[in-house]
């Protein structure tokens, strides 16, 4: 029996759905717990070609939640194990591992290699990097975040709004599971759901998920979705840059208070001081930190008062 016949019988696959579920390219960025469950469901379901995109190593504290991993796994590439436990799930798929981060440098060459990218980062500077170029190269972006107990998955760009224009303004913390602690099943949950959204992304199922975000409560037990297929795009937006990205002629502001500046030209302010140090408004201004929402609400005091153009960096997205 075909390794795929139980979901060909459904009348939304068929071998004309397979084929295109085979021939699809889907980039992962992140393969922590989000894609602990979707990347064995995108390889089991037969996706022809899997890029997973992390640059960390498995560590003990995150196994709770990453579950592709095991104890021996540890202090190994992320990318790596991941890669391999989708080859040993279907050894009939291509699985490309990439240990480097997701930057606004090289995430645009990832992304134009894809049919479909999914967005399994716990780094919201990243999400946003991924939401900027998928809607610049028209590619579907199923985004997710999970934090405590609760999270939610939505289908972004290739024709529906960016995620820009679902959350368009600064986080209201910078939380992280690292931070704020998360609940593996809950994770798990939200990353099945990606892995949902995609294959019905590929087979071309409507209702399409993208326009559409998904959010669970896990301490209450109640899920909720709604659409936002006419949400318009921001008039103005705070681009991420890598800091290779920066030149000569940008005003660069470090906001960090130690560590190494993210770019050799960088003048170290706090925040309160940037307004007093602004440039020319035809130089652009470049605001560095360590996940990038420090810079964003610095940008957002700076743009009250100065017009030119306003860049974010992050040290974790660089």
């Amino acid at each position: 029996m075909s390794r795929y016949a139980r979901q060909m019988i459904l009348p939304e696959v068929g071998a004309e759905g397979q084929a295109r579920i085979t021939g699809a390219r889907v980039l992962v960025v992140g393969a922590g717990g989000l894609a602990a469950p979707a990347l064995p469901l995108l390889a089991g379901a037969g996706v022809g070609h899997l890029t997973i995109v992390d640059a960390d190593r498995v560590s003990l504290s995150n196994l709770h939640r990453q579950t592709l991993f095991a104890e021996e796994d540890c202090g190994t590439p992320k990318a790596v194990v991941a890669a391999d436990r989708c080859r040993a799930i279907n050894g009939e798929i291509k699985v490309e591992a990439v240990e480097t981060p997701l930057t606004p440098a090289n995430g645009p060459g990832l992304v134009a290699a894809a049919d479909l990218v999914l967005d399994c980062a716990d780094s919201y500077a990243v999400s946003y990097t991924l939401s900027d170029i998928c809607m610049a190269q028209g590619v579907p972006l199923i985004s997710a975040s999970v934090l405590g107990l609760g999270g939610y998955a939505g289908g972004f760009c290739g024709g529906a709004p960016s995620l820009r224009a679902l959350f368009p303004e600064a986080p209201d913390s910078g939380a992280s599971c690292e931070t704020a602690g998360v609940l593996g099943p809950v994770v798990g949950m939200i990353g099945a759901m990606q892995a949902q959204m995609a294959l019905s992304v590929l087979l071309g199922l409507a209702p399409s998920p993208l326009g559409q975000l998904v959010q669970f409560d896990g301490l209450r037990f109640q899920s909720s979705s709604f659409r936002f297929d006419g949400a318009p795009e921001p008039d103005a937006r705070f681009a991420f840059v890598a800091a290779s990205e920066l030149g000569a002629g940008d005003k660069i502001i470090e906001l960090r208070e130690d560590g190494d500046p993210l770019h050799p030209s960088a003048h170290r302010l706090a925040a309160a001081e940037v307004s007093g140090h602004l440039p020319d408004p035809g130089t652009r201004l470049a605001l560095c930190c360590a996940t990038g929402l420090r810079a964003w609400r610095t940008a957002e005091q700076v743009r009250q008062v100065w017009p030119g153009e306003i860049v974010l960096v992050a040290a974790a997205a660089s």
